[in-house]
């Protein structure tokens, strides 16, 4: 059974939910949701130019990832961040690249993808995202124990901030780059920046 979409007031719920409870609730009209310990919170669908910008960037991560990785765009990530009978946060990373396995685990019995599935989350900074994307979501990410992060600024010049763990201190700064951006890690990648603008 699914159900009703998010897309009247009286379908909102009135209280802080949990990820499954979250699941559950379906997607909206326009627009899309995350999960914020239990809050629902809307967020506007992306512009044209990030749009492209992410769909440049999972070409070129596609064309880079070993046969058992995949990126995948814009689903749901339970982050695993509180028990399952406490209010949740479910994040949806614009690119995220996971194990080829956990595709098949959701595929075969349901649910969703799990932070512990996640070698890498990208975000494509929009207006309005600035602070969530390099403070809130990077702090949350970083709890959530996923190795890897770049945050994608699609100013002049175009920029990635790649972050990785640093153990009790969350995330490390890897450098930001423009122009040319080449890492070994998670996987072996390089990208003239440019093309995503």
């Amino acid at each position: 059974m699914t159900a009703a979409p998010l897309n009247r007031p009286d379908s909102l719920p009135s209280r802080l939910l949990t990820v499954t409870e979250y699941a559950a609730c379906g997607e909206t009209e326009s627009g899309y949701t995350e999960l914020l310990e239990g809050r629902l919170i809307m967020n506007p669908s992306p512009m044209p130019r990030h749009n492209y910008a992410s769909g440049r960037l999972l070409i070129a991560i596609d064309a880079a990832l070993p046969p058992d990785l995949v990126v995948i765009q814009d689903v749901d990530l339970d982050l695993r961040l509180a028990e399952d009978d406490k209010p949740g946060f479910s994040r949806r990373p614009d690119l995220m690249v996971v194990r080829n396995s956990a595709m098949s685990r959701v595929d075969g019995v349901g649910g969703m993808l799990t932070a512990a599935d996640a070698l890498l989350t990208v975000e494509i900074v929009s207006p309005g995202s600035e602070r969530t994307d390099r403070v809130v979501k990077r702090g949350e990410y970083a709890d959530a124990g996923i190795p890897h992060y770049w945050i994608v600024e699609l100013g002049e010049p175009v920029s990635v901030l790649a972050c990785h763990q640093a153990g009790e201190f969350g995330y490390a700064d890897g450098g930001e780059f423009t122009g040319r951006f080449a890492t070994t890690e998670p996987f072996g990648f390089e990208l003239d920046l440019s093309r995503l603008g």
